[in-house]
């Protein structure tokens, strides 16, 4: 297996896995941490109760823990409950234009596998950083300049699982000390096993939630594969059978997926999220909370515009009756007109918390008016800025004839609105508050990995 992508690839995580930049590994600290607060925050939520039951039934080696739990699990089941926590709520990091969440499959698969192999600290963040960039650029290849987007977004099919189990192969191929061939298998036959579709954050169902579990699963399965001596097709990436042709279709950008590797870092346009909401609905919270400032209540509204790139109304604003009336507190969390009228009203932590998202509150009578005033609209503007950024244009018309315009024209958290170390802190402290003292202890230990000689226990409490 040489010279081909996924071979470049296998190089490029076993280089790193080497000689890890200092950087890559501050980075991969810090989505550690947000992973961890968010996982423990998603520990009530169905799916993640199920994967624990599902994960309890199958039994095995119990060599690494759930996050939040007292269980030892065998790895790809540490995985599989650790990924639907890290995912569950919908808070966890994104990447544009991939138009992913790397570190919800990534972090999980690296965790379980490094807890069982016990390396040190450093090898933990290596990893995390390697397959969090492997996904990234796999979701990269596939964003598409002639229609502005990307090429699984448009046909329904979830990036963040179908190229985080290969992320997630790599990363616990590291974890695991595989050699750069090894490393390559284990991608190349994770190539076969990641999926998703998207049907859910239109219609509803709670699957999702379990997505970025099965490719942290997968990805622990298939670098022990790999280890155990199976193999991969060699052009799993470019081939005529391969990944692009099987999910783009006729797209593969080589250069996006391949070109300054180790040297050009996309991770470090990742942006930890500041709201628990789908990251197209971000810059209509941010101008709600603006126009919330400025003086407006809701009892002023009469209508709300809010102008967005088309490729996002599938996602947030239709279809319409389920957007305005959600079904649940966590469907509200992919409306773009609820979000907005949630934040016009006020609501917790960085501006939007995870407890402004009950379902009580989708059956609060003042929300559901405010949100059936708000209307999502294709806007040019937003359109040309799009997927580098998921702008709003918020016009409203109150009650008194007055016309309200503000614009947001990118995401918090991003390079161009960074959170800052202490709101990152916040949402951690916040995620994680369940633990009581524990969530210290555990922040304190993730704080130290860059000179830990172990990573066994990190998660014990």
């Amino acid at each position: 297996m040489t010279g081909t992508a996924v071979a470049r690839l296998g190089t490029f995580a076993a280089d790193v896995a080497g000689d890890p930049p200092e950087h890559v590994l501050v980075d991969a600290r810090q989505r550690l941490l947000d992973v961890v607060g968010i996982s423990v925050a998603a520990l009530g939520t169905g799916p993640a109760q199920v994967a624990h039951s599902l994960a309890s039934r199958w039994g095995g080696a119990a060599v690494a823990v759930a996050i939040g739990l007292d269980d030892r699990l065998p790895a790809p089941s540490a995985a599989l409950v650790n990924g639907t926590l890290a995912h569950a709520l919908d808070f966890d990091d994104t990447h544009v234009p991939s138009i992913l969440h790397p570190s919800a499959s990534v972090v999980p698969a690296a965790l379980a596998a490094a807890e069982e192999a016990r390396v040190d600290g450093r090898t933990l963040l290596a990893a995390i950083a390697v397959g969090n960039e492997i996904a990234i650029r796999l979701g990269n290849a596939g964003y598409d300049p002639r229609i502005n987007n990307s090429i699984f977004f448009e046909r329904g099919l979830h990036a963040t699982s179908i190229c985080g189990a290969v992320g997630a192969a790599a990363a616990a191929g590291v974890a695991m000390g595989l050699d750069a061939e090894r490393l390559a298998h284990a991608m190349a036959i994770a190539c076969s096993m990641g999926a998703g579709l998207l049907e859910a954050n239109r219609a509803g169902g709670s699957v999702k939630r379990m997505h970025c579990g099965w490719a942290a699963h997968s990805g622990v399965v298939a670098a022990q594969a790999a280890g155990a001596g199976l193999t991969g097709p060699p052009t799993v990436l470019e081939g005529r059978f391969g990944f692009y042709q099987a999910y783009c279709g006729d797209t593969y950008d080589e250069a996006a997926l391949l070109d300054g590797l180790g040297v050009r870092w996309e991770t470090a346009s990742c942006f930890v999220k500041p709201y628990p909401t789908n990251v197209f609905t971000h810059t209509g919270i941010d101008a709600a909370i603006a126009l919330r400032e400025r003086g407006l209540r809701p009892a002023d509204v009469e209508s709300v515009r809010i102008g967005v790139a088309g490729a996002t109304l599938r996602t947030i604003a239709q279809p319409r009756e389920a957007k305005i009336r959600p079904e649940s507190g966590y469907h509200a969390q992919f409306s773009g007109p609820f979000t907005f009228a949630l934040a016009l009203r006020g609501g917790g932590g960085l501006g939007l918390y995870l407890d402004d998202f009950t379902d009580e509150a989708v059956r609060d009578p003042r929300n559901l008016d405010l949100a059936a005033r708000v209307e999502h609209v294709a806007d040019a503007r937003c359109e040309r800025i799009f997927p580098l950024q998921f702008p709003s244009i918020v016009e409203v018309r109150t009650t008194d004839g007055r016309v309200l315009v503000h614009e947001v024209l990118a995401n918090r958290g991003t390079v161009e609105r960074p959170l800052t170390d202490a709101e990152v802190q916040v949402k951690y402290d916040l995620n994680a508050r369940r633990l009581g003292a524990g969530a210290d202890v555990l922040a304190r230990r993730i704080t130290g990995l860059l000179d830990a000689t172990s990573v066994a226990g990190l998660l014990t409490l």
